[in-house]
């Protein structure tokens, strides 16, 4: 008896033990969860929306977001929402932090439902109102409630909104709606049974319309109603045929879904503006939800570094059309008839989404004295010449003038480039390429250093070592081989 005694003791103390190795204690700082590895996967079951960042305490970026991210946490915990906020400090957690792909800070997700697999990157504004709402969007929550005309007509105001006439909310037509709402961050969606709304706005059927103070005004949804159909739909038609650029709206330009831009240099104050806008108009018609049309006023001071720094253009050959992508680089385009009629734009672009147009390579002129000093000037007419040179050895440095790494590295590559002058094979070189364009040569970053050793291969190699005198000359030394991958294999193409 007394045996059986302490075998149950000791089971449940064995128990208690295990049980408090299971999870620690969730606290919370500022209304904010605290999460570590041994508690995240309970905190993820405890809640059906979980908003996680993963921080670094001397991270900057981290400590701006904080006081923010805690009044977020305030205003959802006040109102009694499900959804919660927590973080983790990942530079002590790093076992977490690695099985999340962390690898800038702060990186947040959203995890819905308890599941791992749901979770989604944070994509919206980071201010508490903003954090807020794109919760309630990713919530099922973003979709108001339309109960009558006034409320209808107060949502329409804006620029764009979403409404779906729906007699049943719960039909699967509204489900789909309401995922939809879920992706989408910034266009207010509305929802309505009510028959006076139906009869204010002409719909006689459940559907989804997409009201805009510009171009048609509206468009109404055509076809099966799935939230893949519906997003497809809210693309193409939320935007106006010719979006105007402005320093408000560049992120949503280049960092939306559209990854091809047709952009126009113009006067606004021309005399023909009118016409030339209207062809530009008439041309984005054909290619709605492929390509972005882009009008770009070149009056405006701001916007002249953009011009003549990105597109090369001078103020003497505009009005011009240009093509530019962002795909793993950005790419540029040139018609090869300038005029601006929509005959002439929709054949370029015609040409262009058919894969028949070759980059237009913007260069400066060749400098009179590239080869004077001991770093070499190169630009694009002259970089396939030298950097191909099968005697030689070219190590050359991608740069912006803007970058400050670029500036920082300057002094040792100029140094590097000293010790090397009198060199029979091997050239250090430099290429500014934000005026100038190399075809085949793929540059994620600034500043970007690539080695092209002497022979007829061609090869190119991407340097991935430290940026000291001495790292530089063992990389030489070595032919490349101590500090070096060859662009293939870390994902650049070889020419």
């Amino acid at each position: 008896m007394l045996k059986f005694v302490l075998l149950c003791t000791l089971l449940v103390a064995s128990t208690l033990l295990v049980t408090s190795s299971w999870s620690t204690p969730i606290t919370e700082e500022d209304d904010v969860l605290v999460l570590t590895e041994s508690n995240f996967d309970e905190a993820l079951k405890a809640h059906t929306g979980l908003l996680v960042e993963f921080y670094a305490p001397s991270c900057g970026h981290c400590k701006e977001l904080a006081p923010e991210y805690a009044k977020a946490a305030h205003m959802l915990k006040a109102e009694g929402s499900e959804i919660r906020l927590a973080k983790v400090d990942a530079t002590s957690e790093t076992e977490l932090a690695q099985e999340y792909g962390v690898q800038k800070y702060p990186t947040i997700v959203f995890f819905k439902g308890g599941e791992k697999e749901s979770l989604k990157e944070y994509s919206g504004v980071r201010q508490a109102n903003g954090i807020v709402k794109w919760l309630k969007k990713r919530t099922g929550q973003g979709v108001a409630t339309l109960a009558d005309v006034t409320q209808a007509e107060s949502m329409i105001a804006n620029k764009v909104a979403i409404i779906g006439f729906f007699k049943d909310t719960e039909s699967e037509d509204a489900k789909a709606f309401v995922k939809a709402a879920e992706a989408v961050d910034d266009i207010p969606f509305g929802m309505t049974s009510d028959d006076a709304v139906y009869s204010k706005f002409e719909v006689f059927n459940d559907s989804v319309v997409l009201f805009k103070t510009f171009d048609e005004g509206r468009n109404t949804f055509d076809g099966e109603l799935t939230e893949d159909n519906l997003l497809a739909f809210i693309k193409t038609n939320q935007l106006p045929l010719v979006t105007e650029f402005s320093m408000q709206n560049v992120t949503k330009i280049f960092g939306g879904e559209f990854k091809s831009h047709v952009f126009m240099f113009m006067s606004k104050a021309a005399t023909d503006f009118g016409d030339k806008m209207d062809q530009f108009k008439k041309a984005a018609e054909g290619f709605k939800g492929k390509m972005l049309f882009v009008f770009m006023d070149t009056d405006v001071d701001d916007y002249k570094p953009i011009i003549t720094k990105i597109f090369g253009l001078k103020k003497e050959q505009c009005p011009a059309v240009r093509i530019l992508t962002l795909e793993d680089e950005m790419t540029e385009y040139k018609p090869e008839n300038e005029a601006i009629t929509a005959d002439n734009i929709m054949e370029f672009c015609t040409l262009f989404t058919k894969g028949k147009l070759e980059p237009h390579l913007m260069s400066e002129d060749i400098p009179e004295d590239w080869d004077k000093n001991p770093v070499k000037v190169l630009v694009g007419k002259n970089f396939k010449e030298v950097a191909f040179n099968p005697t030689k050895n070219v190590f050359v440095d991608f740069y912006a003038p803007w970058c400050g790494h670029c500036v920082q590295l300057a002094p040792i590559w100029d140094q590097l480039a000293e010790k090397y002058k009198d060199s029979e094979d091997i050239i250090v070189a430099k290429i500014d390429l934000t005026v100038n364009k190399v075809k085949s040569i793929k540059v994620l970053g600034f500043p970007t250093l690539k080695f092209f050793p002497a022979g007829d291969d061609r090869q190119v190699i991407d340097y991935h070592g430290e940026r000291t005198l001495e790292a530089f000359t063992k990389f030489l030394e070595s032919g490349g081989k101590e500090g070096g991958v060859p662009a293939e294999e870390s994902g650049h193409d070889e020419l």
